[in-house]
């Protein structure tokens, strides 16, 4: 599932695999830009913003690519099969001499001015993984509305940038606290710990494709996945329930045991809250 530490490996290979070579080979297909052609320019950097990629060229022009829940980018060699997913799939290609970047299933892929990146990612918070980094604003910015749920706050990536659905259930259960417990009900000293927390995890798996947020061996997340399994630290049966802010529910798993707050009865239906759609 890509979240900010996917976003980040991603960025990496394109880069390295792009940056300061001149494209050969450029095909965007998308009705919008599918006349773009960017070959003979030099491709500047790859750089992740959140879950968004922003691939700079010369020129001053930036591809913005977000690859939501489906979404890759693959790398290939020029003698290698592509293998990312049938043709009809492919939304973009790149190319230059040595290496072939293609996108497939990119569910938001657009040409803009570099100048003009703000338009798609200047609602984005602090990025976990980026160096705007503002634990302070961060934290101001998820208490904001204190009654909102916070796993809400917590995906909203107006807030922070870089959390998804599995870091979400990860640090509310480190921080011993449900998804539903409201923002503002989050105790002061654990609140102070949330943001340098949901950085420790992200800096930890961005180095590593297998997301690993327990640091042992062969038990990578503590409850993310897991129902009904037992809990790993007090051996529970931990419970999934869908949360979301109205416009899409999503699976949240979480220690009856360990985790105190408000949570969803078993086998009750997930509430359904409307509230304007979440940037991501």
């Amino acid at each position: 599932m890509p979240e900010g530490d996917t976003v980040w490996q991603a960025a990496r290979r394109l880069h390295d695999a792009l940056a300061g070579k001149v494209l050969t080979r450029s095909d965007l297909r998308v009705p919008k830009f599918a006349t773009a052609d960017l070959t003979g320019r030099t491709v500047l950097d790859v750089t992740p913003r959140g879950k968004h990629l922003l691939t700079r060229v010369e020129g001053g022009l930036t591809l913005h690519s977000h690859l939501r829940m489906d979404g890759s980018w693959k790398v290939f060699t020029n003698d290698q099969r592509w293998t990312g997913g049938p043709a009809h799939q492919i939304r973009a290609i790149l190319g230059n001499h040595d290496r072939t970047a293609v996108g497939y299933r990119l569910p938001v892929l657009e040409l803009l001015r570099t100048a003009d990146e703000s338009r798609a990612v200047g609602h984005l918070g602090p990025d976990l993984l980026g160096p705007d980094w503002n634990p302070e604003q961060a934290l101001a910015n998820l208490l904001a509305d204190p009654a909102r749920s916070l796993g809400e706050a917590l995906l909203d990536q107006r807030n922070l940038a870089g959390i998804g659905n599995v870091y979400k259930s990860e640090v509310c259960f480190l921080l011993g606290v449900t998804p539903w417990l409201p923002a503002g009900a989050l105790p002061a000293d654990r609140a102070a710990k949330l943001p340098a927390l949901a950085k420790r995890l992200l800096d930890a798996n961005r180095e590593h494709p297998v997301r690993n947020t327990t640091g042992a061996r062969g038990q990578n997340l503590f409850v993310y996945g897991r129902a009904p399994r037992p809990c790993l630290r007090c051996g529970t049966p931990v419970r999934v329930a869908d949360q979301g802010d109205g416009s899409r529910e999503r699976p949240t798993y979480w220690c009856p045991a360990c985790q105190t707050g408000p949570a969803p009865a078993p086998g009750s239906p997930p509430t359904r809250r409307i509230r304007p759609r979440s940037p991501r």
